[in-house]
């Protein structure tokens, strides 16, 4: 077996080690703390909603354990040989084409989607309708499936055969190429998202409530913030976890807030979480984040532009043919090695984000408004106020929330301190 495929397969393993390791300490202590209030909330949580956080989330990290060991699997199936397999069996009726590469690929996220389909429907109809959150009927989940992968069609095979063609006609410099399509893409994308994808899976309409409205409008002209609308959309088709979101640039931002938000919450609370996304563009948050997946994408593809065009990368996976598709599949498989420490280093630089976002939320909208807002939202998410803090390291993209009222509150006490 090729060395370099062998230090793949002890790698992915190793990772894949570390992963379940991580989420038995995460479950070992929601556990351990499931019967206790922390001290801090123990006025604000009841403890049946804490004990119901710490199930929920032992029963999503158990299923997220097997899902990880699904993807070990799989990975592990398709280097040792189900590459050379679907390959050779498509090259056995259809000729040497980009069309060939895009049917390679395509059917490989074809088959990957399938295996995890179970795992979805398991989360969707068991553990979500367990906790009372899944209002998914099978006939919307079957839709939103259908529709998505006809999404994925329509927007990645014309962008796929795009990159074979560029990978062929410009040799050397094909990633450079590349990477400006998909900069281009990721710029385009939001409003794309906006204007075309989202209404195909909800419902939006503008705010009707005219008091959080003028308050929500008061709140942007404070800020000095343009939004192209304010919108409530109708999520409560699906689950009852509450959430809200901006997207977009320029004139075509949007602020979009749940409907089940809007149920459970007053306006002071809805204010802060507008604030707190506010503090997102006021500290360019998005803006940074652009550049800095531009950034990976360029290293990534550099990285990918030499190796792609080394004679002894596809034999070193006991892949007889020359294929860029097939050299693309290999690269995107070694860079999954490289995937944890990005992912450790971007939810750091989340979690910054997040305190820098309570901050503003704090500044314009009030400490008390966004201290609630979040113990609401934690509640009706069932997420838990006792995660393993080395598990919150790896893995959260945001800070728990007994850690964001503690900032709030430590800024709360700073701000009321008299100067002198």
């Amino acid at each position: 077996m090729p060395v370099l495929l062998i230090a793949f397969i002890i790698g992915t393993i190793a990772w894949t080690g570390v992963s379940v390791w991580l989420s038995a300490r995460q479950i070992a202590h929601v556990r351990q703390h499931r019967d206790r209030v922390p001290a801090d909330f123990a006025d604000s949580v009841p403890l049946e909603d804490h004990r119901k956080a710490a199930d929920y989330t032992v029963a999503r990290e158990r299923l997220a354990g097997i899902g990880t060991l699904v993807d070990l699997g799989v990975t592990l199936g398709w280097v040792l040989g189900g590459i050379s397999l679907l390959y050779g069996a498509l090259a056995a009726w259809m000729p040497a084409s980009l069309g060939r590469g895009v049917a390679f690929v395509v059917a490989m996220a074809a088959i990957g989607a399938l295996l995890h389909l179970p795992l979805t429907l398991y989360e969707t109809f068991a553990i979500e309708h367990r906790f009372g959150f899944n209002r998914t009927t099978l006939r919307t989940f079957i839709a939103d499936r259908f529709k998505g992968w006809v999404i994925a069609l329509v927007i990645q095979v014309p962008l796929l055969f795009a990159c074979l063609w560029v990978m062929r006609s410009f040799s050397g410099l094909w990633w450079l190429w590349t990477w400006l399509g998909l900069l281009g893409v990721m710029v385009a994308a939001p409003t794309v998202y906006v204007r075309l994808i989202a209404p195909l899976f909800n419902r939006f309409a503008p705010l009707e409530n005219p008091s959080l409205r003028a308050r929500i409008e008061n709140l942007l002209a404070r800020c000095g913030f343009r939004a192209s609308g304010l919108f409530t959309m109708d999520a409560s088709r699906r689950s009852s976890h509450g959430n809200a979101y901006f997207i977009g640039f320029g004139r075509t931002k949007r602020i979009v807030l749940f409907d089940t938000l809007l149920d459970r919450s007053t306006d002071a609370e809805v204010e802060a979480i507008v604030a707190h996304e506010l503090g997102h563009f006021h500290h360019h948050h998005v803006l940074f984040g652009l550049l800095r997946s531009a950034v990976i994408t360029f290293a990534g593809l550099a990285a990918f532009g030499w190796l792609c065009k080394q004679d002894w990368l596809l034999p070193s996976f006991g892949i007889p043919w020359r294929d860029d598709a097939l050299a693309l599949v290999v690269c995107f498989f070694l860079a999954s090695l490289v995937g944890p420490p990005l992912t450790l280093a971007g939810n750091w630089l989340s979690r910054r984000n997040e305190f820098q976002a309570d901050d503003y939320a704090r500044k314009h909208a009030g400490a008390a408004p966004m201290i609630s807002a979040l113990l609401k939202l934690s509640r009706d998410n069932a997420s838990t106020l006792t995660p393993d803090p080395l598990y919150t390291l790896v893995h959260y993209s945001h800070p728990p929330v007994p850690l964001r009222v503690q900032h709030l509150r430590e800024g709360q006490d700073a701000a009321l301190e008299p100067v002198g």
